[in-house]
């Protein structure tokens, strides 16, 4: 099977993934001030099991992070999830950073 694609539809919200050239899931968001808000996650029924909506956070926060505009709330359970198993992409969490820096003694 071909790789999954996936890119922004700023007109709709969201991030979608096709497979094949079909459409195969959705990420949705809300733009709210500097953060971008990770509403909904959905795969469609013939996806399912194909590392769809993995790839659509995982490309989702990249892009977020080359872009270095906004932080990210993960309001949506998958992506919250998916964010605490990969500890490298915490820092992209509204109010986050800051957080877990250590404080700068000198």
């Amino acid at each position: 099977m071909s790789d999954v694609l996936v890119t922004e539809n700023p007109e709709k919200s969201r991030y979608e993934a096709h497979l094949g050239g079909e459409l195969a899931g959705i990420a949705m968001y809300e733009l709210r001030g500097h953060s971008i808000v990770f509403v909904h996650t959905e795969v469609l029924p013939a996806f399912e099991g194909h590392g769809i909506a993995g790839a659509l956070v995982r490309t989702s926060l990249d892009e977020i992070r080359a872009e270095g505009e906004r932080d990210v709330v993960a309001q949506c359970p998958f992506y919250k999830s998916w964010i605490e198993k990969h500890p490298d992409y915490q820092d992209l969490l509204h109010g986050r950073s800051a957080l877990d820096e250590p404080a700068d003694d000198a």
